[in-house]
C-alpha cells in the first residue's frame, strides 16, 4: 500500500512484477530464481531510489552545508532510521553502517579482542556461516581464546542441552546465527541470549537470514549485537548493519580511524565521537544506504507474517513432490524452518546438479554454503541449495522439483 501499512494478504505475483530482472529467460526458459539465501534480486524501488540519489543530489554526507550535502545527508540519516524501526532498536544511535554482515561481525571481533584474555571461550554453534567462524579463529589464533561448539541435532536444530551446558565462568560471547543458510533452522535465540547473559557473556547474533526470513526484533531478543546485510534483504551490496546495544557500543573501541569517527585531533591525544559515528571512518556507504532504506520501506507494504507463511509453502510444495524419492536426501529438517532446501544427489556432485537443473532455467547453489564445520557434521563434501524469497511462486517450485528429477535422470 502507499502509505506503507501491511496488508492483510500477500500476493507473490504481484510483489514478482516489481523485480526486472525475474522477466528475463535463461537457456531459452523462465529463469526460476532460486539463490537469494547468496543474494537476493532488488525490486524497481530500490534500483530507482539510488538512481534518484546519483542523478539528482549526491554529495558527501554530513561535513557539507550546501543543499545537495544536506539532501543527501537527510536520505543517509532517514535509511538508518528505517533500519533502527525495522529491528525495533530503542534509537537510530544503536545502528552502525558497515559494508556489510562480515564487516559488523568483524568490528565487534576486532574490538572484543583487545580485552580477550588467554583461555578466555567464545561459543559457536556448528551450523555457522565462515562470516561468524574465522573472526572468532583470528581471535584464538592472536590472544588465545577458546572456542567452544555448540552441537547440532540430525534434524538441524541446535542441542540446546548441551549449549547450557557449555557456558561458564571463562564465556566472554556467544556468537550464533538467527538462521541457517544451510539448513533454514530458526534458532531460539532469545533463549540462547537468556541462558548467556544469566552467565556473565555478551551475544552476537548473524541476522544475515533471519532479518530476511524470521524476526528481528532486537528488544525482544535482548541480545547485545545483531547483524545483517543489504543485499540478502533486497538492497544493494556493499552495506550491512551492526546494532549494538548503547552499552555494548559505548564500551567497543574504534574499529578504524579516520575522518568522522573523532571528537577531537590534536598533536598529542584524540578523542572519539559517540556510537554510532566513532565506528563510521571515511566516506560511508552512501549510495547503498539509501537503497537499503528503501528495500526495507518496500517491504513494510507487506505482512512479514504472510510473507513467512507463503516461502513455507514453497518448501512444503517441493517436500511433497520429491518426497519418497530414495536418491535425494535433504538436509535439516527442524520444524518451523525457514524456506531453504538443502539436499545431495546419489550418485552426482552437487555442482553437476547445479549445471544441469540450470539448463532448464533454475538457478540454484552448490558447494559447502560458506559452512564447511556443518557440512562435516552431515557427512558431506558438498550439497546443492534451493532458497525461497517472497517473489518465487508454486510454478517456481513446480519447475524446480521437475528440473531435479530430470537431473537425476541425466546421471542415472
Amino acid at each position: 500500500m502507499a502509505d506503507g501499512s501491511p496488508v492483510n494478504l500477500f500476493d507473490p505475483y504481484a510483489a514478482r512484477a516489481q523485480f526486472p530482472i525475474l522477466s528475463r529467460s535463461v537457456n531459452g526458459k523462465p529463469l526460476v530464481y532460486l539463490d537469494s539465501a547468496a543474494s537476493a534480486q532488488k525490486p524497481r524501488a530500490v534500483i530507482g531510489a539510488m538512481v534518484a540519489v546519483m542523478e539528482g543530489s549526491y554529495a558527501n554526507v554530513h561535513r557539507g552545508l550546501h543543499t545537495l550535502a544536506n539532501e543527501t545527508t537527510e536520505a543517509f540519516e532517514s535509511a538508518r532510521e528505517s533500519v533502527a524501526a525495522f529491528l525495533n532498536a530503542p534509537s537510530a544511535e544503536n545502528i552502525v553502517w558497515t559494508k556489510g554482515g562480515t564487516e559488523a561481525i568483524n568490528l565487534v571481533a576486532a574490538g572484543l579482542g583487545q580485552s580477550i584474555q588467554p583461555g578466555d571461550e567464545i561459543v559457536l554453534s556448528e551450523m555457522e556461516h565462515h562470516a561468524n567462524i574465522v573472526p572468532w579463529h583470528m581471535l584464538r589464533e592472536r590472544y588465545g581464546a577458546v572456542l567452544r561448539w555448540v552441537p547440532v541435532l540430525d534434524d538441524g536444530s541446535l542441542d540446546m542441552a548441551a549449549y547450557a551446558a557449555l557456558l561458564g565462568p571463562k564465556t566472554r560471547l556467544v556468537a550464533v546465527t538467527h538462521m541457517s543458510n544451510v539448513l533454514g533452522t530458526i534458532n531460539p535465540i532469545a533463549e540462547i541470549t537468556r541462558l548467556a547473559h544469566a552467565a556473565g557473556a555478551r551475544v552476537l547474533i548473524d541476522g544475515c537470514q533471519g532479518a530476511v526470513h524470521a524476526t528481528p526484533d532486537v528488544q525482544a531478543i535482548g541480545c547485545d549485537f545483531y547483524v545483517f546485510t543489504g543485499h540478502k534483504l533486497f538492497g544493494p551490496t556493499g552495506v550491512g548493519v551492526l546494532y549494538g546495544t548503547t552499552e555494548a557500543l559505548e564500551a567497543l573501541p574504534p574499529y578504524q580511524g579516520g575522518g568522522e569517527m573523532i571528537e577531537t585531533v590534536e598533536r598529542d591525544r584524540i578523542t572519539w565521537a559517540k556510537p554510532p559515528h566513532k565506528f563510521e571512518a571515511g566516506t560511508p556507504p552512501i549510495v547503498q544506504a539509501v537503497g537499503l532504506g528503501a528495500a526495507i520501506t518496500w517491504l513494510n507494504q507487506f505482512d512479514n507474517a504472510a510473507i513467512q507463511t507463503h516461502e513455507r509453502a514453497l518448501l512444503s510444495h517441493v517436500r511433497s513432490r520429491l518426497n519418497g524419492l530414495n536418491w535425494l536426501r535433504e538436509i535439516g529438517t527442524a520444524e518451523d524452518k525457514g524456506a531453504i532446501f538443502a539436499f545431495t544427489v546419489d550418485g552426482a556432485h552437487a555442482h553437476d546438479i547445479a549445471q544441469v537443473v540450470d539448463r532448464y532455467g533454475v538457478a540454484v547453489r552448490a558447494g559447502l554454503h560458506c559452512a564447511e564445520p556443518l557440512s562435516k557434521r552431515f557427512g558431506v563434501t558438498s550439497s546443492a541449495r534451493a532458497s525461497f524469497a517472497l517473489y518465487n511462486t508454486l510454478e517456481d517450485a513446480d519447475a524446480f522439483a521437475d528440473a531435479l528429477i530430470k537431473a537425476r535422470e541425466f546421471f542415472a
